[in-house]
């Protein structure tokens, strides 16, 4: 990574299904691509829910078993809460979903920025589905499989963050 490196930061609810998903699957891309030293890609929760002790809890078995049938690792990624400050830190948070943005504003209280969106934005719109419900963490990764690579085509091709 270098220093004029974008940084994306995915956000949910827990940091153990969706944004996790999204992290390793957007950093595949972007090395695919051979874009993957212009980014630090992170992923963290709206809530602490999964942070016990200061220690998050690892990614929820079935996402990383998702992960693995498509060749990811998520290695030992834990799940972190997202605080005020990270918005100084990043360029952008990509929301997994609508009640995601709304805690995402309430830590932040504004986004003066415009450095807050939703994945599906860019790919047709709506929300992630969630898996953590509904169990069907395919049907989530197909979500977030296609808002990353919309997401990757907008970045690269310079159409958010204004060449930042």
């Amino acid at each position: 990574m270098n220093d004029r490196a974008k940084r994306v930061m995915f956000v949910c609810h827990g940091n153990i299904c969706r944004s996790p998903m999204a992290e390793f699957v957007f950093r595949d891309m972007l090395e695919k691509r051979g874009a993957a030293d212009g980014f630090a890609v992170s992923s963290c929760a709206t809530s602490s829910e999964e942070i016990w002790g200061g220690i998050g809890n690892p990614v929820y078995p079935p996402a990383k078993a998702e992960l693995a049938k498509h060749g990811l690792s998520c290695g030992n990624k834990r799940a972190v809460q997202l605080r005020k400050n990270d918005y100084g830190k990043y360029d952008l948070f990509v929301a997994m979903d609508s009640a995601n943005v709304r805690n995402i504003m309430r830590i932040f209280g504004s986004d003066p920025g415009g450095k807050v969106i939703k994945l599906l934005d860019s790919a047709g719109g709506g929300d992630v589905a969630d898996p953590w419900y509904s169990g069907d963490f395919a049907r989530a990764f197909d979500d977030i499989e296609r808002g990353c690579r919309s997401l990757a085509d907008k970045l690269l091709n310079g159409e958010l963050l204004n060449g930042k």
